[in-house]
């Protein structure tokens, strides 16, 4: 009999140690899921070849319970994939540009919305807060376990509020929180322009503004570099696809170069 119990034991031992990886497991599936939903759109399906966005959201840490903050959304690319993953059991902020926002025109606030009002069983539990200048609150101070923002680094420094808003990140995240930052790569034999006007940052540059806001580096991936990206277009980064600023000139030379050279950086507000 205890022979029996100390097998028994061991094997309720060996099943609680496989739970965090089992989780881990399901977790993945999950995300696997959300990116593989025909209720995405097809133009943004095709930019997961080269946004990889399973690997990245990994990267960062995610997990279906937390409590997510998105910033800018744009078009609502990474929107799609986590509303659906954090529906069921985490909390999902997303801050939209504020109606004062000189460098987010309205009508790129107003198709977001209309995109969240056409399906309100996806996107019904959103949270909507606002970034821009003098709205900083992302989300209420010390709730959120993760931040992520996807190229609009460029942006904030443009508009000169970018150190007001990586303050304002650091306030919604949690100790320990994590800050997840992508946007393109300038060139580390270039000064960087404060105001991004070619809409590349040096990686350096924003390691360093960051760590001003508070918070610890704590890794960078390469998993979106583009070593084609020479970085002197005329048209500065919206050369490149997506945009396409010159339109039809040159327009293979530049599908060829694909998308822009980016960094992805993960940063974390320190425990007391």
């Amino acid at each position: 009999m205890k022979i029996a119990s100390l097998f028994a034991v061991a094997e309720l031992g060996l099943t609680l140690a496989l739970v965090p990886a089992l989780q881990a497991r399901a977790a993945d599936a999950a995300l696997q899921a959300a990116i593989a939903n025909p209720k995405r759109s097809p133009a943004f399906v095709k930019r997961d070849a080269v946004r990889h966005p399973q690997e990245e959201l990994e990267f960062f840490g995610l997990r279906a319970d937390m409590t997510v903050v998105e910033v800018s959304p744009g078009g609502g690319y990474w929107t799609e994939i986590l509303a659906p993953y954090l529906k069921a059991a985490g909390t999902y902020y997303v801050a939209v540009p504020a109606p004062n926002d000189p460098e987010a025109p309205a009508p790129g606030r107003d198709a977001f919305r209309k995109k969240l009002a056409a399906d309100p069983d996806v996107y019904g539990r959103i949270h909507l807060t606002e970034l821009g200048p003098k709205h900083y609150t992302v989300a209420p101070a010390g709730t959120a376990d993760l931040i992520v923002t996807f190229r609009n680094l460029h942006n904030w420094m443009e508009g000169g509020h970018a150190p007001a808003a990586l303050e304002g990140f650091f306030r919604a995240l949690k100790p320990g929180g994590i800050l997840g930052v992508e946007d393109h790569r300038a060139r580390d034999d270039v000064a960087q322009d404060p105001k991004a006007n070619n809409g590349y940052v040096r990686q350096d540059y924003t390691i360093e503004l960051v760590k001003k806001a508070g918070f610890e580096f704590i890794g960078s991936s390469e998993m979106n570099a583009n070593p084609r990206d020479t970085k002197d277009w005329p048209e500065g980064v919206w050369t490149l696809p997506p945009t396409l600023a010159l339109k039809d000139k040159d327009r293979d030379k530049y599908i060829a170069i694909g998308e822009a050279d980016n960094y992805v950086l993960k940063f974390r507000k320190p425990k007391p």
